[in-house]
């Protein structure tokens, strides 16, 4: 009982530090592309600037709200959900950069913790910031590097591949192994409740291929359309929010 307790302990100690050095290797590529982007263009402004935090906190409000209010999807387990907060998180990424759009999505489950908590070890939120960020970080990089509409709707068709590959690769080879580990319940049980679901599903490829993969791309395939849908008429509103914020913190400078 001892050693099960120690090791149960250990493995949350070692999915803790995975979801740090992942956070943080996701703000270091945000934070580079940005960085060069400025350099390249002269911009002087600071990447997170008191503007642009004031926006963002904005943002993680909205994005938050449309997390909780996620649902199930009939051809997945009940515990994978859909949820549409990754629209707020890349209409921010477009508006204000990458590194805004990956603080949305960090804001975003750090509010969504402190208000609901977890029902999934932790395992769904780390899931929901990392592969959220999957979309957000390519699709606002290839964006950042020039703002035209045709580069909107290849930076969104891009996020939106990138979304689908990467989370149902991430699920097979870690999330689904740590959650049965954190959460007590085998890998075979999990990969029976799609069974039960989908007959085809016979092993974990099957299962994130039939359950995973389509609510990522259903996802990725929602925040674009919507974002491209609404980013132009509210640029221009945007825009003047950002500047007005920054007069204000000038001002009370």
């Amino acid at each position: 009982m001892g050693n099960g307790l120690l090791q149960s302990i250990a493995d949350n100690v070692i999915f803790v530090l995975v979801c740090v050095v992942i956070a943080a290797a996701l703000f270091m590529v945000a934070y580079a592309a940005e960085k060069y982007v400025y350099k390249r263009d002269g911009v002087t402004e600071r990447i997170l600037s008191t503007r642009k935090i004031a926006m963002i906190g904005l943002f993680s409000a909205l994005a938050v709200i449309l997390h909780v209010l996620d649902f199930p999807v009939p051809f997945a387990p009940p515990f994978y959900k859909l949820d549409f907060s990754e629209i707020p998180a890349l209409l921010g990424a477009f508006a204000f950069g990458p590194v805004a759009g990956v603080m949305i999505e960090f804001c975003k489950i750090l509010l969504k913790l402190l208000f609901k908590g977890t029902s999934t070890a932790f395992v769904g939120d780390l899931a929901n910031f990392v592969i959220g960020c999957s979309l957000i970080l390519p699709a606002s990089i290839i964006y950042m590097f020039r703002k035209t509409r045709k580069r909107a709707v290849i930076s969104c068709v891009a996020g939106t591949l990138i979304i689908t590959v990467f989370g149902t690769a991430f699920n097979a080879l870690y999330l689904l192994p740590a959650f049965s580990r954190l959460y007590g319940m085998p890998l075979e049980a999990i990969l029976a409740m799609g069974t039960e679901i989908n007959g085809s599903i016979t092993g974990i490829v099957s299962f994130v291929c039939f359950c995973v993969a389509p609510l990522n791309l259903l996802k990725g395939f929602a925040a674009s359309l919507v974002s491209m849908l609404v980013y132009k008429p509210l640029s221009p509103i945007l825009k003047n929010a950002h500047v007005t914020v920054g007069k204000r913190a000038k001002q009370a400078q």
